[in-house]
């Protein structure tokens, strides 16, 4: 069973076939994958899934906090079910390609107080941008 899997079904969430197959496909270390790619998947496993449960599903997993919704430009928004796992992202500026990323350190620390304006941070959401490997082959 899937992490995210696990994570809905401790929290008492009613698994239905089509939550479960938008878990399912939600599934892996790198997945950034907007509504309309999860509906594309799911549709493969379920095929009567419809486009408003996949987004209504997802807009339920973002509000228990077991997805994140990325925005890292005006492209779609795309959902990350490492949620429970603090880290920031890699974006490539010509595919949109994501990748999580570790660095080390705490960001929440390198603010000095004086840089906070009497603001009680409380989140941090760091992008790294540049050119994936395979955008920078084709250059």
């Amino acid at each position: 069973m899937s992490d995210l899997l696990e994570r809905l079904r401790g929290r008492g969430w009613r698994m239905t076939a089509q939550r479960r197959v938008v878990a399912e496909v939600l599934e892996g270390d790198h997945v950034h994958l907007t509504a309309d790619e999860v509906h594309a998947r799911a549709v493969t496993v379920l095929p009567e899934i419809s486009r408003a449960t996949v987004y209504n599903t997802l807009g339920e997993m973002v509000s228990l906090g077991e997805v994140i919704e990325v925005s890292t430009d005006r492209r779609a928004k795309r959902y990350d079910p490492n949620a429970h796992r603090p880290h920031q992202h890699l974006v490539c500026g010509r595919c949109g390609a994501i990748r999580d990323v570790h660095p080390s350190g705490n960001p929440m620390a390198d603010l000095p107080a004086e840089e906070r304006f009497g603001f009680t941070v409380s989140d941090v959401e760091v992008t790294y941008r540049g050119t994936c490997p395979n955008c920078a082959a084709t250059a």
